[in-house]
């Protein structure tokens, strides 16, 4: 177990807006897509014309994936600049309006909105995904089931989607509810084994229902590309930081369990349940929920739960070198969330008497400046 690297990587994805409005960008963002690709080799495209995509490469080491992430952020704000447009990491774009974007071209794209109709034009969403290396690579399946109960927690601390449409949504992280209108989302089904995951995936192959295994569009599922375990579940994290620490206790849950194997080794259908429902209780308050413990049967107010959780994670904090990054949870939840900073700009320009749009504007301006480290 000492020797394994750990290896993972960190994929984020960003909105472009339009620097004026704040909204959807008025003319083609093409040239900045063709710039962002010529300038930055690793960027990639999503699903939509308004959204960009970055990712780290493999690695064991947060002090790299934070040089690579930060020079990314800041040289896509530049060339951003350079087109009149502003990139800002957030689970949800706080006003620009879904019906106005254009798809990204491209077969798979084309295939996706063909096949999703009307619930992937509404997927104006950004996630950041974390790929973590297993030791044992066969395993995966019974990994992603036994890591399922954790997942809300990571969820809670990445909370930036308080906004949709223009409007406070009354929640702290919206994104899931947005993205949860496609098919195959959400927390993955409790299935223990590669044979039964290999089963599944060939008859939903063979039924027409999905060309491949990257349609399964899981919270956690194994990489198709990677001998790694993908988390999906976070929204795209405006502070470094945040996706930095997110990132570590993933790392660190993924070795826990692949070096106790006892850990949630017998989940049922209920210990899904409360998965679930500790999901809601974290889209509803973020770092503010209490989570369910499944073995007491009670709720725990979230600093107690997220001690807990790193309790059980010391030995793999100390062997993969990342306290720092690990310890930055308990100043998220002591500051608040991206989306709790969110918040309280919209309720500060509102109680100044500010427009319901301007006191938007003010928290994409901070969205902006926070997601390039100038704020």
């Amino acid at each position: 177990m000492a020797g394994h690297g750990y290896q993972f990587g960190i994929e984020e994805e960003y909105f472009l807006a339009d620097a004026e409005t704040r909204g959807t960008p008025r003319r083609s963002v093409k040239p900045f897509h063709v710039e962002a690709g010529e300038r930055l080799p690793e960027i990639g495209r999503e699903l939509l014309q308004c959204q960009v995509e970055v990712c780290t490469p493999p690695s064991t080491e947060f002090a790299k994936a934070r040089e690579v992430l930060h020079r990314q952020r800041c040289q896509l704000g530049d060339i951003g600049r350079e087109h009149g447009l502003v990139v800002f990491a957030a689970g949800t774009h706080p006003v620009a309006d879904w019906a106005k974007q254009l798809p990204t071209k491209g077969d798979r794209y084309r295939g996706i909105l063909r096949d999703v109709g009307l619930a992937g034009r509404r997927s104006l969403i950004c996630g950041m995904h974390v790929h973590v290396e297993v030791k044992e690579p066969d395993n995966r399946v019974g990994l992603m089931t036994r890591l399922l109960p954790f997942q809300p927690l990571l969820f809670a601390l990445s909370a930036s989607s308080p906004f949709w449409q223009g409007k406070p949504t009354g929640l702290s992280a919206y994104r899931l509810s947005a993205f949860g209108e496609l098919p195959r989302t959400g927390l993955p089904e409790l299935i223990t084994t590669e044979e039964d995951y290999a089963r599944y995936v060939r008859i939903m192959i063979n039924a027409g229902s999905i060309q491949d295994a990257s349609f399964l569009w899981y919270s956690l599922r194994p990489s198709m590309k990677f001998p790694t375990l993908e988390l999906r579940i976070a929204d795209s994290c405006t502070r470094l930081d945040d996706a930095l620490s997110i990132a570590a206790i993933y790392r660190c849950l993924v070795r826990l369990v692949e070096r106790r194997p006892d850990l949630n080794a017998h989940l049922g259908g209920v210990s899904r349940a409360l998965a679930q429902e500790n999901l809601w209780r974290a889209q509803r308050n973020g770092v503010e929920a209490e989570l369910i413990d499944e073995a007491s049967e009670q709720a725990y107010p979230f600093p107690d739960y997220l001690d807990t959780v790193l309790s059980l994670i010391a030995e793999d904090v100390e062997s993969l070198g990342c306290r720092a990054e690990v310890e930055h949870a308990h100043r998220i939840v002591r500051e608040g969330t991206s989306a709790d900073r969110q918040i309280a700009l919209f309720e500060k320009a509102k109680d100044g008497e500010t427009s319901n749009r301007h006191a938007m504007d003010s928290v994409v301006d901070w969205l902006a400046k926070t997601t390039r480290g100038d704020a």
